[in-house]
C-alpha cells in the first residue's frame, strides 16, 4: 500500500468538503490504483487527507492526470499557507472492524528513533487489542521520511474513544505501549476529526 497525507489550514471547510465531493464524483472512476481516502477539518481549521493507493507508481499516475492538476489548482487555493504532502510506502494496517463505519477519526503524527520497531510493535497483540478497545475500527499507520511517522485510528465515535482512553491496560499490553512510548522523539501531535468524510472506490 501506498499513502500520501495532504494537510494545511483551509480557509473554507465546506469548500474543501466540496471539492472532496467533486473529486470522487468527476475524477475517482478513473483513478487507477485508488484504495480510499479520509479527510476532515479540525477545530483549528486544519485539513487533514489520509489517501491510499494500491501502488505508489499508481498514486503518480493519479497525480499527473491533466485533470488532477486542474482540480488541484482549484483546491490549492482554500490552503492559503500552503498545503504540505508526506508520501509513504511503509504502511501497516490493522482492522477489526469497519472504518467506513467510523464517526470520530484522531490522526496522530510525530518522529521516533526506531521507525521500523515501531511498526513492528503496532501490529503486534492486534486480537488482544481489540477485545481491551473495542471503539476502534482499526489503524493505518505510515513511516514517512527522517523518522516521521502517521497513523490514522478510527473510532465508533468520540465519547466511547474517550472513555478507552482511561481504561487500564492489562500488562502485557501496558508493556507494548510503553515501549511504543519509548521510541518517540518528542510529543505526537493529534488531529482530531470530528466529522470525518470517507471516501471510497464505489
Amino acid at each position: 500500500m501506498f499513502v500520501q497525507v495532504v494537510q494545511g489550514k483551509v480557509s473554507d471547510a465546506n469548500r474543501m468538503h466540496e471539492q472532496l465531493d467533486k473529486w470522487m464524483r468527476d475524477l475517482a472512476p478513473q483513478a487507477e490504483g485508488w484504495l480510499g481516502s479520509t479527510c476532515g477539518v479540525t477545530d483549528d481549521g486544519t485539513c487533514v487527507c489520509f489517501v491510499r493507493f494500491d501502488t505508489p507508481e499508481h498514486a503518480r499516475q493519479n497525480s499527473d492526470r491533466p485533470e488532477q492538476g486542474a482540480w488541484w489548482e482549484e483546491t490549492s487555493k482554500l490552503f492559503p499557507q500552503g498545503a504540505e504532502f508526506l508520501d509513504s510506502d511503509q504502511v501497516t494496517e490493522d482492522l477489526p472492524g469497519d472504518p467506513a463505519k467510523a464517526q470520530f477519526v484522531q490522526i496522530m503524527e510525530g518522529r521516533a528513533t526506531d521507525p521500523q520497531r515501531g511498526a513492528a510493535l503496532s501490529m503486534e497483540n492486534a486480537d488482544k487489542w481489540a477485545e481491551f478497545r473495542p471503539d476502534v475500527l482499526g489503524t493505518v499507520g505510515a513511516n514517512l521520511p527522517d523518522g516521521r511517522y502517521a497513523m490514522e485510528m478510527f473510532f465508533t465515535n468520540e465519547a466511547e474513544a474517550r472513555k478507552g482512553e482511561q481504561k487500564e491496560a492489562p500488562p502485557e499490553l501496558k508493556a507494548q505501549m510503553d515501549e511504543m512510548q519509548g521510541l518517540m522523539a518528542g510529543p505526537p501531535t493529534y488531529f482530531d476529526i470530528k466529522n470525518p468524510w470517507m471516501y471510497g472506490p464505489r
